[in-house]
């Protein structure tokens, strides 16, 4: 490892690969112009697991599959495909000496850390909500990022360690070792607010040997325990959320389910109770993928029956154009607008699409902002000096007595 200070490289690199990461995600967003928004006016595509078609031949490698399978359960899944973004979509919309730049950043990054982005094979967000305690309190999601591909797990928690080592202590769970670390700003707000105390530590482990998992103490130990066996994803919310091997990103979830655990109808922590409903209503899937010459956003929500699809897809239109009316930014009033949402028997619809032109033309104005015209303010002619009126002197007139 160089002889640079490791928080400062860990800074230094984080925001390039993070940029790279999420540009095509975000891009789309902030840079459709009219013309674009005018010609994604085509025919609804269901977004639902069983009827969406695959764009290509592509496939998630099994080794991919069978580490997501050994996730903990979750309430909601994003999957980010950092292979896909960095290697072919970044390549079609950031010029070639962005992408040489951003190459370099990266073997720097590989030298000073052991970790290069383009080898990370995914990178997975989880939320999953908790059932009351004994004493029914209410108690925040807990969440997680877990990290896989071909990088040394260990070194990088190591180096992660390096960089916070004044504010980490080590805690032993099962054969594994965490690294904890206590988000102080929160802790303080913890001490009037009590709801905020399962947020103010975080814990980091290497789950294997090329798998790191951040978050929650008590959701990466979950990560643990499912890596062993117990507690594992559903299968259903996984293939869910992979079920089209093109998406730059995906994410699926259960919110009825989240409902559910936090209200107590499946029972509390210590005295679980049969579900008396199995409703799938709420259940949601999101992607962004790409073709050839557009990235394409497509989602849908179970509805259940036509009449629950119209009313859902009118509160969500609602929704959309408050949205659009409290933005500030024209391009995301734009794309916001732009969204087409379909009721259908059983589902809502959401998609949209933009150009990959319009993504360049974004990244080329964020990397050359033009720069505000400054106004010379207007030349001032200095009032004429005013001549001072001479001021008359009065003659006292005296009037002599007489004696």
């Amino acid at each position: 490892m160089s002889n640079h200070n490791p928080l400062r490289v860990g800074r230094k690199y984080t925001g390039a690969f993070l940029i790279a990461l999420f540009l095509i995600a975000l891009g789309p967003g902030s840079a459709v112009t009219a013309q674009d928004l005018q010609a994604v006016a085509k025919a609804a595509v269901p977004a639902t697991s069983q009827v969406l078609p695959s764009s290509s031949s592509n496939t998630v490698p099994q080794s991919v599959i069978a580490s997501l399978a050994s996730l903990p359960e979750a309430d909601t899944l994003v999957y980010i495909n950092p292979r896909l973004i960095i290697n072919e979509a970044a390549a079609r919309v950031l010029p070639e000496k962005d992408l040489a730049e951003m190459r370099k950043g990266f073997g720097e990054m590989k030298k000073d850390t052991g970790l290069d982005p383009g080898n990370i094979d995914y990178i997975v967000s989880q939320i999953r909500f908790k059932k009351p305690n004994a004493n029914l309190d209410f108690s925040l999601p807990e969440f997680m990022m877990v990290v896989g591909g071909d990088f040394d797990a260990e070194a990088l928690v190591k180096f992660a360690g390096q960089a916070f080592k004044e504010r980490l202590r080590t805690e032993a769970y099962g054969s594994k070792t965490l690294s904890l670390m206590t988000i102080d700003e929160l802790a303080e707000q913890a001490r009037k607010t009590p709801l905020l105390k399962s947020l103010t530590e975080v814990a980091i482990v290497a789950v294997n040997g090329n798998t790191v998992a951040l978050g929650t103490t008590s959701y990466v130990k979950a990560a643990i325990d499912a890596a062993g066996g117990k507690g594992r994803i559903s299968t259903d919310l996984l293939n869910s959320v992979l079920r089209d091997p093109n998406a730059l990103i995906s994410t699926a979830g259960s919110p009825w389910t989240a409902f559910a655990k936090t209200f107590a109808l499946l029972g509390t922590e210590n005295n679980p109770r049969a579900a008396r409903c199995d409703n799938k209503l709420g259940d949601f899937y999101a992607a962004i993928t790409m073709d050839a010459n557009s990235f394409k956003f497509r989602g849908a929500m179970n509805a259940d029956n036509p009449d629950t699809a119209k009313i859902i897809k009118s509160l969500l239109s609602m929704l959309l154009t408050q949205a659009a009316d409290l933005s500030k930014d024209k391009s995301a009033q734009a794309i916001l607008k732009s969204l087409t949402i379909t009721p259908t028997d059983t589902e809502v619809l959401v998609q949209a699409e933009v150009s990959q032109q319009a993504v360049v033309d974004f990244i080329q104005e964020q990397s050359h902002p033009k720069q505000p015209t400054v106004t010379a303010p207007a030349e001032t002619k200095p009032k004429a000096a005013t001549k001072a009126t001479p001021r008359r002197r009065r003659h006292r007139t005296t009037t002599k007595k007489t004696v």
